[in-house]
């Protein structure tokens, strides 16, 4: 359920409230807030409930329990490292190059004993293992024969029922007939791009943006025309409007919420400008919400797919970052263009597995998605202030780094004039994985800048991690 849904639970309204006057200093660090009891009875609630209050504070980071005490407010460190400014790209269509790295990363992802800071993958102590291994062996033994079998475009129809009220839920009045599983955000990504487009036609992109999405423009023969980006408020409009004036944009692809590697949040009002500015050039939008169900807040943001009149915003999202990236479900809402998605799902690779998705559709129908959303989200919170605590207590003077609101990584813009593109050769010898930001560019801009995965199993290997990372961006800079 949405987070800003009226029939959300009274103990996260209850929590949001107190979360915002801590935000505000109402609560000063270090401040002890009311016992349970004289709190239940302010708030003419139970004492389960006041309980329950305290505890969501706690998952999300805002209090701590003291032994025989009570609760506290958290003390936070004040953080001095600066943010990056807008990103300044040439704004002009041109083919993907240097995207060799981005699968050498990938495969280092498989190595056991490499500190893993480069793929955006969560640890497993960000994902409900237990809950995924029960629902997989529920739906094998409960529906031995459909998960030996196809389930042919469009999907499981339990799924995409469940799916349809998530989007619902979302402000997409989007029929569960209207949907299509697919495996992963990134295959929904790549049929709304073959539905669009031809070969030699230009897409807009977020500056950086995900190096997958480079990936598949370079697959499908197409060009990519970036776009400034700010860290906070996303993709320039006004940038886009120019372009769009100037050249043919068939399409724009962009993580609206919390977009990887900015992390930005794209504001409700420029979303809907967004989408009716390429409604006015007829141009598709293909929206990745990929990170929406993890912000830090306690409402879960818009999507442009809820101001969508036309048919024209493709809108594309999975599991991968929530529940499993191993079970590859995911699924796009396409508009005006269902009926040639799935036919190229269908010749693509004939179906998505049946046993996850009926397995995912449990885990929606049951509850227990959104129970575990509810303490994955502090998680992610702890795990970003970490790292951009880390990032400040050990990079040398000069460095910046995002503030994201929700999502796992952060992007860090080195003052040093370092080659991360080399810098990660020389990490990955010592067994540490990290993200250069030139694989983050069509046209390989970023030299000085990387993009840190947040969502590890933090310890001593970590922190001696990004010390050593620290010493050779030093090394560098001083050779």
């Amino acid at each position: 359920m949405c987070r800003g849904d009226p029939r959300a639970f009274l103990y996260e309204r209850l929590a949001s409230e107190i979360a915002e006057q801590i935000e505000q200093d109402l609560y000063r660090a270090g401040e002890r807030l009311p016992g349970v009891r004289v709190f239940s009875g302010q708030r003419n609630i139970s004492a389960a409930t006041a309980v329950a209050v305290y505890r969501r504070l706690e998952e999300d980071g805002f209090i701590e329990a003291r032994p025989r005490s009570g609760f506290y407010v958290r003390s936070r460190p004040r953080i001095r490292i600066p943010e990056p400014d807008i990103s300044r790209p040439s704004v002009r269509p041109r083919a993907i190059s240097g995207q060799q790295l981005a699968m050498q990363l990938s495969k280092a992802t498989n190595e056991p004993h490499t500190v893993q800071l480069g793929a955006a993958v969560p640890g497993p102590g960000f994902l409900p293992e237990r809950a995924v291994e029960r629902a997989l062996s529920s739906a094998a033994r409960l529906h031995r024969q459909r998960v030996i079998g196809y389930a042919f475009p469009p999907g499981a129809p339990e799924l995409r029922q469940q799916l349809a009220r998530r989007m619902a839920e979302c402000g997409c009045h989007t029929p569960a007939d209207e949907i299509i599983v697919t495996s992963g955000c990134q295959e929904a990504m790549v049929l709304a791009l073959r539905a669009v487009t031809e070969p030699g036609d230009v897409v807009a992109i977020e500056s950086p943006t995900f190096y997958g999405l480079l990936q598949a423009i370079d697959a499908l023969g197409l060009k990519a025309l970036e776009i400034p980006t700010h860290p906070r408020d996303g993709l320039s409009l006004e940038a886009l409007q120019l372009a769009l004036e100037q050249w043919r944009v068939k399409a724009c692809i962009l993580v609206p919420n919390y977009s990887n590697p900015l992390g930005y949040l794209m504001p409700d009002e420029r979303k809907q400008r967004l989408v009716a500015l390429l409604a006015r050039h007829q141009a598709a939008l293909i929206e990745d919400d990929v990170y929406g169900d993890i912000g830090f807040s306690q409402r879960r943001p818009s999507v442009c797919k809820a101001y969508d009149e036309e048919g024209m915003v493709l809108y594309c999202a999975s599991f991968s970052k929530t529940l499993s990236p191993g079970l590859r479900v995911g699924w796009i809402a396409p508009g005006r263009y269902h009926e040639k998605i799935e036919y190229l799902k269908y010749v693509s690779n004939m179906a998505t597995a049946t046993a996850p998705q009926i397995a995912v559709a449990e885990l929606l129908r049951s509850g227990a998605y959104e129970r575990h959303l509810r303490k994955a989200r502090g998680r992610y919170a702890r795990a970003v202030e970490r790292m951009v605590e880390a990032v400040d207590r050990h990079f040398p003077e000069g460095t910046r780094v995002t503030r994201p609101q929700g999502g796992f990584v952060v992007w860090v813009e080195l003052g040093e004039p370092i080659d991360t593109f080399e810098l990660s050769q020389h990490l990955l010898d010592r067994q540490i994985s990290i993200a250069p930001g030139p694989i983050f560019s069509a046209s390989q801009k970023y030299r000085n800048c990387m993009r840190l995965s947040c969502a590890c199993e933090w310890d001593d290997r970590v922190e001696r991690a990004l010390a050593t990372i620290a010493g050779l961006i030093r090394e560098g800079a001083s050779s």
